[in-house]
């Protein structure tokens, strides 16, 4: 029985595809280079600013007392408001240095009769003393009556001059424009020695805001100058700002008046204090602020936004674009700017950094390098 002719044909035919499966593939295509955006470096002087955590205060806060005894008659200003300088706050009963004042004024005209009379009888017995008509003794006793006389018109003078102060005593003024604080006496109350603080007046205008700098941040500030890191301003001339606890800037700025001469032994610190506008009193004493010394800069810096800086098992470190390939690049950043890094070492200048994208490179990766979008553009400190 003859075998269809069809066998040979379909045995070629498998034969050619079991060879054909046992090949390899052909390779996949490169990945295509990795999209990435830029920034160039450009060492620049850069200013930069401390921060600290500081306080308002009056700079000028004074206790209001009463300078005689007696009893407080009326209080004439509003708890807790703003008062010219020279205003009347209290008054105290006056009639019993009324009455002082004008037995002063009794003994004044007393001692004034005494005095001319004195003086009548030195001018009668001098002509007769130098006539002989007289013993020398009554010349000597009217010189001396006259004396004595003068003397007691200037005690008594003196007694006038005590009496009127401390009748003007009664009436207690605010010595400074500010804002008043709450009274501790009312009327009524007898006011001693013991009991005369009256209340406070706070002057707002200029407002003191007090901070202080460790002795570690003396000493690095130091060191960075000495080094050529930082350059301060010429005769430490800072601009002091501030910010209010809700974030607020203070749209006045200041300057440092005072710096203690020593260390504080309790808390390791230099206290400064600056000087600040006022004059709207939008400042309070006692506020907690941040204060910002401005004025400072860091030569030929070079800064990167804090998003290009990555870090890796042996520190930090960038990627850098040489040609069209990622070059890894370590780096030693120090301080920072808002969102940005300070690069002491490992950038020249120059260079082209990668900002965003750095995450899916490796040495030698192709890149090609396009434009921020819109909204990181946007998104960029400025």
């Amino acid at each position: 029985m003859s075998q269809p002719t069809h066998l040979p044909r379909l045995g070629a035919l498998l034969m050619t595809v079991a060879i054909g499966g046992c090949s390899e593939p052909p390779p996949p295509p490169p990945p295509p280079p990795a999209e990435v955006t830029v920034i160039e470096v450009a060492p620049q002087d850069t200013p930069v600013w401390s921060e600290f955590v500081g306080k308002t205060a009056s700079s000028r806060k004074v206790e209001i007392r009463a300078r005689v005894e007696g009893f407080l008659e009326e209080h004439t200003f509003v708890e807790g408001t703003m008062v010219d300088e020279d205003e009347i706050l209290f008054e105290m009963d006056k009639k019993p240095f009324e009455a002082q004042l004008r037995a002063a004024n009794a003994e004044l005209a007393q001692q004034d009769a005494r005095l001319e009379n004195a003086t009548a009888q030195l001018n009668r017995i001098r002509p007769l003393a130098e006539k002989k008509a007289v013993a020398q003794k009554e010349l000597d006793d009217a010189i001396g009556m006259h004396l004595s006389s003068a003397a007691a018109v200037e005690a008594a003078k003196a007694k006038v001059v005590q009496a009127e102060l401390n009748l003007s005593y009664c009436t207690i003024r605010s010595p400074v424009a500010g804002l008043t604080s709450y009274t501790l006496q009312e009327e009524g109350a007898y006011l001693g020695f013991a009991d005369s603080l009256l209340t406070y007046v706070a002057q707002l205008q200029p407002m003191w805001v007090e901070f202080s700098v460790s002795e570690n941040q003396v000493l690095s500030y130091r060191a960075d100058t000495e080094a050529g890191i930082l350059a301060l301003p010429g005769d430490e001339e800072y601009e002091v700002e501030i910010i209010l606890a809700d974030g607020t800037v203070f749209p006045e700025r200041g300057r440092i008046t005072f710096t203690d001469a020593s260390i504080s032994d309790e808390t390791g610190t230099f206290l400064i204090r600056a000087e600040l506008p006022n004059a709207d009193a939008e400042l309070r004493p006692g506020m907690f602020v941040r204060v910002r010394l401005h004025g400072a800069y860091r030569p030929n810096a070079i800064k990167l936004p804090q998003r290009a800086v990555q870090q890796g098992a042996k520190g930090s470190f960038v990627w850098v674009i040489d040609g069209d390939e990622a070059r890894l690049q370590p780096v030693t950043p120090s301080g920072w700017l808002q969102d940005d890094w300070f690069i002491d070492e490992g950038l020249e200048g120059g260079e082209k950094v990668v900002l965003d994208g750095g995450s899916k490179l490796q040495t030698g990766v192709k890149v090609t390098i396009v434009e921020p979008s819109a909204d990181e553009s946007a998104a960029k400190p400025e």
